[in-house]
């Protein structure tokens, strides 16, 4: 379960400054004559935070069964140790 949890981290990989000042020039570049309307940008990144939410949703439902499977190998470790004594 170890293994996963640097993927986890994916959506924090940026600080907020970075995402901050990537939106700023985002914005700038499209103020400045961008070829996509800023509505259709607008819809694109609703939904990408859709689809973000979506994939947080799954990603929180793995972890927890990553954790629950987890929790069962240590009880069923133990009982293992109980029924070897």
């Amino acid at each position: 379960s170890t293994a996963n949890a640097p993927e986890g981290d994916a959506p924090n990989r940026y600080s907020r400054t970075e995402r901050t000042t990537h939106s700023r020039y985002s914005r700038d570049a499209n103020s400045s004559g961008s070829s996509l309307p800023s509505n259709t940008l607008e819809k694109r990144i609703e939904e990408l935070e859709r689809e973000l939410a979506k994939e947080r949703q799954e990603n929180a439902r793995l972890m927890k069964m990553a954790q629950d499977k987890e929790e069962l190998i240590g009880k069923l470790k133990e009982e293992i140790d109980l029924l070897n004594r």
